[in-house]
């Protein structure tokens, strides 16, 4: 079973913290993370973008001039696409960008980007983690102890003193553990998670 350092938000090493083995030592699997990942991003695109052709452009019914004897190159409508005001070409229309994934794949690549943390040593357990009410500064002495600047926190329950304590710290983001995914894992270089968290995870995918 993988061993990780329990510290205080002072930084301070306070024990040591058994991670299960089913959750935070499993074989990575890039391809698992790599297919949730790209089915995230998909499913955040809206697919609303929208625009007319040549036929749902208003006007332009009448032949613009007659088809010889002008000198002009012959033209059928004053809305085809190469004029001002004509339709566009393969214009872009509303549609559906959902991915679908098996559950059992997004089970997989949790683990493996979970994996991955404790793997390359960017992983911190604290004891707890609360203020008494919003304080940026202290939130800023928490990352410093941990020499931590990209980086995800991720508490047990939603706590508005640590998230507002953080939103104004450029590259930090803060997540109840329920609101974890594989692309945040793998964004943010740090995990700094509290102990309750990782017993939650732990229920949920050991």
């Amino acid at each position: 079973m993988p061993v990780v350092g329990l510290f205080n938000k002072e930084g301070k090493k306070v024990g040591d913290i058994q991670l299960n083995d089913n959750v935070f030592g499993v074989e990575v699997n890039q391809y698992a993370m790599h297919q949730v990942v790209v089915a995230l991003l998909a499913n955040k695109r809206q697919g609303t973008q929208s625009a007319k052709t040549r036929a749902e452009v208003s006007g332009g019914g009448i032949k613009p001039w007659r088809q010889k004897g002008t000198g002009r190159a012959r033209q059928g409508s004053t809305r085809s696409p190469q004029w001002i005001h004509g339709g566009i070409v393969f214009a872009p229309k509303p549609r559906e960008y959902r991915v679908s994934v098996p559950k059992t794949m997004r089970r997989l690549a949790m683990k493996s980007a979970l994996t991955t943390k404790v793997v390359d040593n960017s992983i911190v357990v604290l004891e707890s983690l609360d203020f008494e009410a919003p304080k940026t500064k202290e939130m800023v002495s928490v990352l410093k102890a941990f020499e931590a600047k990209k980086t995800l926190i991720v508490t047990a329950e939603a706590n508005e003193n640590v998230f507002k304590s953080a939103r104004n710290i450029e590259g930090v983001t803060v997540l109840p553990v329920n609101n974890i995914n594989v692309y945040d894992l793998l964004k943010f270089e740090k995990l700094i998670i509290t102990k309750d968290a990782v017993t939650k995870i732990e229920e949920v995918y050991a």
